[in-house]
């Protein structure tokens, strides 16, 4: 590779990095506008015929919704490989999604151990995803006690970080 190639590799790793991490924002936040913007138009998402199998913006919908009704979510990605070839790219990505319900006195947590698969494409000079395949490697569900209350973080655009980060 040439140094503008291997340049080139670096900047596309790190694009298709920040829509990974995009993604898991926008669900935190309950964004959806920012949860549509990862994927590319005619994109598919499996997550499991149990859960959702559709158009890539409907999954973002479904699961904002769905997280409307819970008290806490949190989800973490970790050891993201990613094959480039051309415009097109494959990516693994592991994602532990932290999940409370229930009132205060009796709080369940789940915890979902996943891996995204996902095809991406870059049309237009813009990478996006084009298919997601999420497994859901493992589970667990638990009552916890909280330590406190925490108020600052939101789950919309009020939270501190839309003001820092400007979207």
């Amino acid at each position: 590779m040439t140094d503008t190639a291997d340049l080139q590799a670096i900047l596309d790793r790190q694009a298709i990095t920040d829509l990974i991490y995009r993604y898991c924002r926008a669900v935190d936040r309950l964004d959806v506008p920012l949860g549509h913007s990862i994927w590319n138009q005619n994109s598919f998402a499996d997550y499991g015929a149990e859960f959702y199998q559709g158009d890539g913006p409907g999954v973002i919908d479904k699961i904002c919704r769905e997280h409307g009704y819970l008290l806490h979510h949190a989800h973490q990605v970790t050891n993201i490989l990613i094959a480039l070839d051309g415009d097109k790219a494959g990516s693994e990505s592991y994602c532990i999604a932290t999940l409370q319900l229930g009132e205060p006195e009796n709080i369940k947590q789940f915890m979902v151990w996943s891996r995204y698969i996902d095809s991406w494409s870059r049309p237009n000079g813009r990478w996006g995803l084009d298919k997601r395949i999420a497994i859901r490697d493992f589970d667990e569900v638990r009552n916890v006690t909280q330590l406190a209350q925490h108020h600052i973080g939101k789950r919309d655009s009020t939270d501190p970080s839309y003001k820092l980060l400007g979207f």
